[in-house]
């Protein structure tokens, strides 16, 4: 642990009294915790993390906890245009005999299914638009 401290004063060009000065911790706390004789509380850990700008975890362990790919969620309000548009493309599918399978015009079960297909498309679609046009700051 006092390993990845080190790496990060030599990254810095800094030193550790530097460090214990400006990021409030002691001296002498630094001292106890290279010995291994001690080991900071998390407070102090998160002085130092913040003095270097890197996170507790990395502090520990020197890698950085994996991020979450971004998964946009859909709102209420997508949801409702999701279903005005599922209802939209139905509505110019079955104008005159344009609702047929096989020659014959679709049952309600078929109508349905065709209905929750669209429905899943659309979606998807949805979802992947929020991905590809969310800026990465709001992710």
């Amino acid at each position: 642990m006092y390993e990845i401290f080190e790496q990060l004063l030599q990254k810095f060009g800094v030193t550790a009294y530097k460090v214990s000065k400006e990021a409030g911790v002691s001296q002498s706390m630094l001292s106890e915790w290279k010995k291994g004789s001690y080991n900071p509380k998390q407070d102090k850990l998160q002085k130092i993390a913040d003095y270097f700008g890197v996170t507790v975890d990395y502090l520990m362990t020197g890698k950085e906890p994996e991020q979450k790919e971004f998964s946009p969620q859909l709102t209420a309000k997508d949801e409702k245009d999701i279903s005005k548009k599922v209802d939209e493309i139905l509505s110019q599918l079955s104008t005159g005999d344009a609702l047929m399978f096989d020659g014959e015009p679709m049952d309600e079960d078929t109508k349905e299914l065709l209905r929750v297909s669209l429905e899943n498309g659309v979606r998807i679609a949805k979802i992947s638009a929020k991905k590809k046009f969310t800026p990465k700051k709001y992710r």
